[in-house]
């Protein structure tokens, strides 16, 4: 008996050893998700947004992102499929620059609502600065005379506006994130974002999700990769809901390469 518990023990330490060494990372719902990608039955399960979604310290400062769209999928076409699909194609395969910015939750956004300096989060933690970001990529995507401005609310980090020229207005509202570690040098993220375009006399509106895998790469610590993939949503106010059933009606995954702006001394 005293032998086949000591057995048992041994089992367990061993168990445990496997678990926690180098490069043995623990699989969550979010990497069995991307593991899954492209077949994706509904969106994933989270928790409902609030506050900020913090990242790890080693994502803190400024990067250049060079961005390439490598795959995109319609999985209802052709019954249904998302404004703007075909119009992606010319993005595929072409790499695209900008900068984004990941600060202490504390920092002030210089961008911030009606120009005023705000708490990009009330979050203790590294985040997102929400409006830089937005802006640099929407510029980086529609040219910088397109974009007017990026505002995020100084009451809700979730909830952003995008003016553009021509009289037309994206919010955006973060509804839903979850988030995980599978090892140190990783990070998971995933949000739900509910967004309202508008364009005089039109409004359209859809759910998009963002699932986002970033990882520092070992031999150079200081730059990261990235996973990402956007999944687009039909909203309950469109004829075709549910004849979608939940299922994502466009799916684009990107290759993102983040590699440190040098800061003047």
């Amino acid at each position: 008996m005293k032998a086949m518990i000591n057995r048992g023990i041994s089992l367990c330490l061993m168990v445990l050893i496997l678990l926690f060494l180098p490069g043995n990372a623990l699989a969550g719902p979010l990497a069995d998700r991307l593991q899954a990608f492209p077949n994706w039955q509904s969106k994933p399960a989270v928790s409902v947004a609030e506050g900020d979604l913090i990242y790890p310290d080693w994502i803190k400062g400024t990067w250049e992102v060079t961005s390439t769209l490598i795959e995109q999928i319609a999985p209802l076409a052709p019954s249904l499929v998302t404004p703007g699909f075909e119009k992606n194609q010319a993005y595929l395969n072409q790499p695209v620059q900008f900068q984004v910015r990941f600060v202490e939750g504390s920092g002030l956004n210089p961008g911030g609502w009606r120009g005023i300096p705000i708490p990009v989060s009330r979050n203790p933690g590294v985040v997102a600065d929400r409006a830089f970001n937005g802006l640099k990529i929407a510029q980086a995507y529609l040219g910088s005379p397109a974009v007017e401005s990026v505002k995020v609310d100084p009451a809700d980090p979730n909830r952003q506006i995008t003016v553009l020229n021509g009289d037309r207005q994206l919010v955006s509202l973060v509804t839903g994130r979850g988030s995980e570690i599978p090892a140190p040098d990783q990070f998971i993220a995933t949000e739900i974002t509910q967004q309202i375009f508008r364009r005089q006399p039109q409004i359209y509106l859809n759910e998009v999700e963002t699932t986002t895998h970033y990882q520092r790469v070992k031999d150079a610590p200081d730059k990261i990769t990235a996973n990402q993939i956007t999944a687009i949503y039909l909203s309950p106010q469109d004829p075709d809901y549910f004849a979608a059933g939940g299922k994502a009606i466009a799916l684009y995954r990107y290759q993102l390469e983040l590699s440190p702006v040098a800061t003047p001394n």
